[in-house]
């Protein structure tokens, strides 16, 4: 939530409302100096057993004497390990092939399946311009590159905002527009059609790798396509409020309109029989397009040593994905240069209208379905701590420590056979660790 420098706020809540790597810290006093300010981090995120994230930010901005404001960004994360691919556990090991179609994997019995070869870079340069045109008015541009191997993305955005009496008030109105291009590995596979699945010869050949053999018959590439692409329009309306010396809130509105190719190129879904044994596995497919509703509010209020942070976000959208989001955070002062800060997030989303954990063999073919768990009901939480230190030369540094867990929720569907006995559902734990460095 962007602060005007010259509202009438403690400077402590001042201070806690610019995150390193999020509003400009030049708006958070006044009387900052007007030079460049620099904001790096280093976050590792590592799931258990699954995927691990390294990425490193560097965040540059400049505030020029007219007081308007330039930033940029740069964003480069590496990211490696296991990802489930959306079928189900069988009491029996199972085959899949590779995304690329040239080589295979085998998963063992009981476990979820999990590709383990998830292997990517993403690289995003972002720029933005904030100028004020008069005393009350601010307008803000921004571009940004993302790109990863089978991704590019492209955005632009503008934010206008207003203060009002008194600078009390601050309206504000944003739009962005992003374009997305997707070349999925091996190709884009043509909704709910069945993945090849190699034969396993075993893993007793000179090199110890696992060897597969491939139908005769099969033509690689013969149910996929090219690049697909999709474009997504945002809308965000926002009012923000001091509401005395101490507190401060902001409510907003957002829309979400998103045309184009949706569906995960490399998730798989299961049908299965009346005994729940797997006899195909298919691509998943989603609609090709989504509108989503978002409401905000967030709370501020300063004690005398500390900064209480409260938001609460409620989203809706078509495809049926309620979801609730608490967010607590807390900061306390332990003196004129350092600070402790707790932090408690809870999540929760009902399933999508589409989202299925497996279909039934005995059942028509539907229109769209995924059974990924990221579409599916669920339960999230974040618990962590943050400790941030302020130098003599002014510099500042602070480090985060955060566990997270997120537990899929079976959305009302029967279990037939051996699926009752296999965990459909596992839990995905993490931890997150964080370090940045303010000068």
């Amino acid at each position: 939530m962007q602060l005007n420098n010259k509202a009438t706020v403690a400077s402590a809540l001042a201070g806690a409302a610019c995150a390193l790597l999020g509003t400009p810290a030049a708006q958070a006093e006044e009387g900052m100096l007007k030079d460049w300010q620099f904001d790096t981090a280093i976050l590792y995120y590592g799931e258990t057993d699954r995927v691990s994230l390294a990425e490193g930010v560097i965040n540059a901005t400049k505030t020029n004497d007219d007081d308007s404001i330039f930033n940029v960004k740069l964003v480069l994360d590496t990211l490696t390990g296991a990802s489930a691919n959306g079928a189900v556990a069988q009491p029996y090991a199972q085959t899949f092939s590779r995304p690329s179609g040239k080589d295979g994997y085998v998963v063992n019995a009981g476990e979820t399946p999990l590709d383990d070869t998830f292997r990517d870079t993403r690289v995003q340069v972002s720029g933005s311009w904030m100028q004020p045109f008069s005393d009350t008015w601010r307008a803000t541009g921004a571009v940004n590159v993302s790109t990863e191997y089978d991704y590019l993305s492209l955005g632009l955005s503008g934010l206008l905002e207003k203060d009002l009496f008194m600078r009390n008030t601050t309206l504000s109105a944003g739009l962005s527009f992003q374009f997305d291009s997707i070349d999925p590995v091996g190709g884009t596979p043509d909704a709910l059609t069945s993945m090849l699945v190699p034969t396993y010869l075993g893993d007793d050949n000179d090199e110890g790798e696992d060897e597969f053999e491939w139908d005769d018959d099969y033509e690689e590439g013969e149910n996929k396509t090219g690049s697909e692409s999709k474009t997504t329009t945002d809308l965000i309306l926002g009012v923000t409020q001091v509401i005395n010396r101490r507190m401060l809130m902001q409510f907003n509105y957002g829309l979400s309109v998103v045309d184009g190719y949706m569906t995960d190129p490399y998730k798989l879904l299961s049908v299965v029989d009346n005994a729940g044994m797997t006899q195909d596995v298919i691509y998943e497919g989603r609609p090709d397009s989504r509108t989503k509703h978002s409401f905000f509010w967030q709370t501020k209020y300063a004690l005398d040593n500390a900064v209480v942070d409260v938001s609460y976000r409620f989203a809706t959208d078509d495809w049926d994905i309620d979801s609730h989001t608490i967010d607590s955070r807390f900061r306390f002062n332990l003196g004129d240069n350092d600070y402790i800060q707790p932090h408690l997030r809870y999540y929760q989303q009902s399933a999508a209208e589409f989202y299925r954990p497996f279909l039934n063999q005995a059942d028509p073919l539907p229109m769209y379905a995924s059974a990924d768990y990221r579409v599916g009901e669920m339960t999230a939480y974040t618990l962590g701590l943050k400790y941030g230190h302020k130098m003599e030369n002014g510099h500042e540094w602070a480090v985060r420590a955060e566990y997270y867990q997120q537990d899929p929720k079976n959305a009302g569907f029967n279990e037939p056979g051996v699926l009752a006995d296999l965990e459909l559902y596992p839990s995905v734990k993490a931890v997150i660790l964080q370090f940045n460095y303010h000068f």
